[in-house]
């Protein structure tokens, strides 16, 4: 009987952990049936997609190793450390530091925050007011490329024929070291020129291979 009543007690328990699996996978669809996500969630907005134009070419007659070495030596070239460099994943990224106290900066910067502490101290007494006016003094520009075989219509490969895409970020520090901007660089002329910059670099590297 003991035996009997393990066999029946060990079924019920499976029993139970089955119907608790079934219930909290109902649960489940029953959450996921109800989040709908909206058409065009997953589209990129036509800002999105003209600023990777921007920053994206296709490269011809180059393997993507050399194009990563023009890629590296252009960076070098402008002062930029390399942070990181993964050819296999065709990813460099770097970074240069530099001053970012500019007196245009300077007085634009103080003329904002001063606006908004008469604001604040109008509304809210000057009891109120919080710190004192800070400065940027330190900003790092950082640079990601990324690479990728180009391929045809129908998904193979293209011989020698390469995507890059260029991303450039602006951080920046204020005179108490925190970080008060982090921006993406949207101005054409700065990848109009880092792209004109790369024919030359892999020309040169095509010539040396």
């Amino acid at each position: 009987m003991r035996g009997r009543d393990l066999v029946r007690y060990t079924g019920r328990s499976i029993t139970a952990q089955r119907m608790r699996a079934a219930l909290t996978a109902l649960g489940l669809l029953f959450v996921a049936g109800c989040v709908t996500l909206p058409e065009n969630a997953m589209e990129l907005s036509p800002d999105s997609l003209q600023q990777r134009q921007l920053q994206t070419r296709t490269v011809e007659g180059i393997d993507e190793k050399a194009l990563l070495a023009a890629s590296a030596g252009v960076l070098q070239d402008l002062g930029f450390n390399i942070d990181e460099s993964e050819t296999r994943l065709g990813v460099i990224v770097a970074s240069k530091k530099r001053s970012a106290v500019d007196t245009a900066d300077i007085i634009t910067s103080s003329l904002e925050t001063l606006a908004v502490e008469i604001v604040f101290a109008l509304v809210f007494g000057d009891d109120e007011r919080e710190g004192d006016i800070h400065f940027d003094v330190t900003q790092k520009i950082r640079i990601s490329i990324v690479t990728r075989p180009a391929v045809d219509s129908s998904g193979q490969p293209l011989q020698d024929t390469q995507v890059i895409r260029v991303t450039v970020q602006r951080l920046v520090w204020d005179d108490e070291g925190n970080l008060s901007r982090e921006e993406s660089i949207e101005d054409p002329k700065v990848y109009q020129k880092f792209f004109d910059r790369l024919s030359k670099s892999i020309f040169l590297e095509l010539q040396a291979i």
